[in-house]
């Protein structure tokens, strides 16, 4: 557990990122395994329909319809976990769950980290998601409902 935290550490550093770590999938997962929560910020739509991680913390950074940013994201945070458990956010592919990581760390969350590649990963060359890296792609579990 040390050594993946030490290598989101570095990834963290040489990204300027102001939260504890950029992680990959695989090591989220392992992070998952050792008691760390995971907080999917992705909409009800996307987990329904997409496919949701079992054991995660499910909390909207943008609303659905419309993405709005969520008033409430923050509050909903406090009321599902403490500020001194380590937190990892994911979302479709990275962006959100940097932003959700970097507001809880503002209101003093002291260790989160971000899940590069996110659940679906990048585009590839025909526009198309799970392809080209992210948790589906990495092989680790997920429902569908």
């Amino acid at each position: 557990m040390d050594e993946i935290k030490k290598k989101a550490a570095e990834r963290a550093k040489q990204l300027g990122l102001t939260y504890a770590g950029a992680l990959l999938p695989a090591e989220a997962h392992a992070l998952m395994q050792e008691g760390a929560r995971l907080v999917d910020v992705r909409t009800r739509p996307e987990l329904v329909y997409v496919g949701k991680i079992p054991g995660a913390i499910a909390l909207e950074w943008q609303t659905y319809p419309g993405s709005r940013p969520n008033p409430e994201f923050l509050s909903e945070l406090a009321a599902v976990t403490d500020k001194e458990e380590p937190l990892m956010f994911l979302c479709r592919s990275g962006a959100r769950s940097h932003s959700a990581a970097e507001a809880a760390t503002r209101a003093g969350w002291r260790e989160c980290y971000n899940v590069l590649e996110g659940f679906e990963g990048d585009k590839d060359a025909e526009q198309h998601r799970n392809t080209v890296g992210g948790w589906r792609k990495a092989g680790l579990p997920w429902i569908q409902s």
